[in-house]
Parts: C-alpha cells; sequence; structure tokens
C-alpha cells in the first residue's frame, strides 16, 4: 500500500473527539509541572513518556486526573488551550471541538468568569494567529457524580456565562459504576439552551450504554461506541439516525479497552454503514496525534487517498459547524486531494 503519511500530514481536518487537558504536549505538561512542584507529574519531558504507560482505563484515569490538577489558575488555563491550538495547525487541523472539563478547574478554585475569558482569549488569538478554528464541549466528569453534572449544567447554560465558543455538552470518564440514565434532567437543560448532545459510551462498557446515551441523554454523536458492534440492531439505528461515532483507536488499545490495533471493530462500524469520524482523544498521552489516527484508520480500513479524504470529510459532517463552514473545508479537501492526485 501506498505510505500515506505525507498525503494525511497536508490533508485539511476537523477533529471532533478530542480532550483540552489530555492534549497537553509533554512540553507543556512539563512547564505546568514545574510551576507547580508539589505535583507528582514528571518535569521531564522525556520522564512522561513512562507516565504515560497505562496498565488499565482506571490507571489511565488516575495519571489523567494528576495532570488536570496542574491547571490552577487562569494563565495555566489560557496557556495551554492556545498551545493545544497551535499542535493542532502543525497537523492541518482547521477545526476541532476541544472537549473542557470546567468542574475540574472551578473546584480547584479558579474564578469560573476568569475560566471563561482564558479559553475564549486563547480561542480568538489561535484563530487569528493560525487559522484554527476552535470550539468548545462542556462535559461533566462522570467520576464526580451529579454534583458535577449541576455545575457543568449551569456553567454550560447560564446567559453572560456561557462562552460564545460553547457548541455541546457531554459526559466523560469512567463508565463501569456511573450509569447514563442518572443525567438525563442535565442533559435535558443543555439541550433546551441549544447545545448538542455527545456523552461517552460504549468505551469499557456494553451496547445498552450507548442505547442508554440515545434515549436518555438525545446523544446526536457517541464518543467511542466501542462495544457498538456487539449489537446489530444498535449498528442498524446509528446508521439509520446518522448517529456518529467518535473513533478513537489508539486510545482505545492505550487504556485497553480493546485489546489490539487489529481487533479494533472500526471496519465492522464503517461495513454497517455507520458515520464514523477519526480522532485523538488524549494524544500525547497515547503518544499520538491527529495524523498517525488517520494512517491507523487507513490501514485498518485498506484507505487509498480518495478513502482517506471520504473520512475527512466524515467528520465534517458529523461536526457543528454551520452549512458554510462546512462547505468551506469539504472544498479545501477536495482541491487538496484532486492537486496531490494529479501531480
Amino acid at each position: 500500500m501506498t505510505d500515506l503519511h505525507p498525503f494525511i500530514a497536508g490533508l485539511p481536518k476537523a477533529e471532533l473527539h478530542v480532550h483540552h487537558v489530555g492534549s497537553a504536549s509533554p512540553r507543556i505538561v512539563a512547564e505546568l509541572a514545574a510551576r507547580h512542584p508539589d505535583s507528582k507529574v514528571p518535569t521531564d519531558p522525556e520522564a512522561l513518556t513512562d507516565y504515560f504507560t497505562f496498565t488499565d482505563f482506571a490507571h489511565f484515569i488516575d495519571v489523567y486526573l494528576s495532570v488536570v490538577d496542574l491547571v490552577r489558575t487562569p494563565e495555566d488555563v489560557r496557556l495551554l488551550t492556545f498551545e493545544v491550538a497551535r499542535d493542532m495547525a502543525r497537523q492541518n487541523i482547521r477545526y476541532a471541538e476541544l472537549t473542557i472539563t470546567p468542574y475540574s478547574s472551578t473546584r480547584r478554585g479558579i474564578d469560573e468568569r476568569a475560566f471563561m475569558a482564558a479559553i475564549e482569549d486563547a480561542r480568538k488569538s489561535a484563530e487569528a494567529e493560525f487559522g484554527t478554528v476552535l470550539r468548545w464541549c462542556f462535559d461533566i466528569p462522570g467520576e464526580a457524580g451529579l454534583v458535577s453534572a449541576e455545575e457543568t449544567a449551569r456553567l454550560a447554560t447560564t446567559d453572560g456565562l456561557r462562552p460564545e465558543g460553547l457548541v455541546s455538552f457531554g459526559l466523560g470518564g469512567p463508565e463501569i459504576g456511573v450509569p447514563r440514565p442518572q443525567f438525563k434532567p442535565f442533559f435535558d437543560r443543555a439541550r433546551a439552551a441549544g447545545l448538542h448532545s455527545v456523552p461517552h459510551a460504549g468505551e469499557t462498557t456494553g451496547p445498552q450504554t450507548i442505547w442508554d446515551a440515545i434515549n436518555d441523554l438525545g446523544a446526536e454523536r457517541i464518543g467511542h461506541g466501542t462495544s457498538s458492534v456487539q449489537d446489530p440492531a444498535l449498528l442498524a439505528h446509528l446508521a439509520e439516525h446518522r448517529i456518529a461515532l467518535e473513533v478513537c483507536p489508539t486510545s482505545n488499545i492505550a487504556t485497553r479497552a480493546v485489546a489490539t490495533l487489529d481487533e479494533h471493530p472500526i471496519r465492522q462500524m464503517v461495513d454497517a454503514g455507520v458515520l464514523v469520524t477519526v480522532n485523538s482523544d488524549d494524544p500525547p498521552m497515547f503518544g499520538t496525534d491527529l495524523n498517525t489516527e488517520y494512517a491507523v484508520a487507513a490501514r485498518l480500513l485498506g484507505l487509498d487517498e480518495r478513502g482517506v479524504a471520504a473520512l475527512a470529510k466524515n467528520a465534517v459532517e458529523a461536526s457543528f459547524l454551520d452549512a458554510a463552514g462546512k462547505a468551506r473545508i469539504s472544498d479545501e479537501i477536495d482541491a487538496y486531494t484532486d492537486t496531490w492526485l494529479a501531480r
């Protein structure tokens, strides 16, 4: 098969499932750790490789939360957000919906208005400097329970506080022991306020979690959805209603949600007609980036350049961009692909 890495590197892309703190590069994590020396997180970027080697999903959550604890001031928030956008721009990511967990910051004492101002300043500065458009998904950290759900819903729906870039409402963290239906009232509030529903489901639990996300939370996209392939009726429902799956192959291996890449169910999802998007989740923590995930998906699906471009357009279709924005990026993808193949 042709080496697709050079093509993928220049391909205009959108990303829909990528976490704010989880996108912090080793350089930024080390800088934040040096600012806060009481943390157990290494200050040496090279040592972070071992630190980011996970034994299972629970261990990943523990490590992730230790990095979350490094973001303690509005200046930390602004630095992290802007640098994440810089890394995205280097990969030709034109648009991203970045999942942010504001509860993790406000409960650590960051003023909520200062937090909103920091992410918005970084978003606008990044778009002006890099051309990368950022939008926000505020997600509930499931492990923190209903208190965090109430706080996240309040921050996401209060006029004068809700940030301009906010487009969706999510639910992350562990799935085992965190049933989706209990969060229905908070998703109802968010949806009534015009936000889209994008909960994680079916990553480390079975397909019932995905059904719950659809039926109780009104999910328009599903984060991961790995276990959907265990239920043909669910796959048919996802395909019929164009409920996209935000697939993150390397993440699923790193957290042991899937044993090996060759066993990843992305092929079954595509064969069932599901709208599949490719994403990086927490890229530096998993030793990956979006370009690498596209190369992985291309191998698993047997794609050529046209196939990879079609996969990129899936993310544009499933995004919450307006019609003009979708058309602009889709046209960029087509023009880039035509030019590349005409060489």
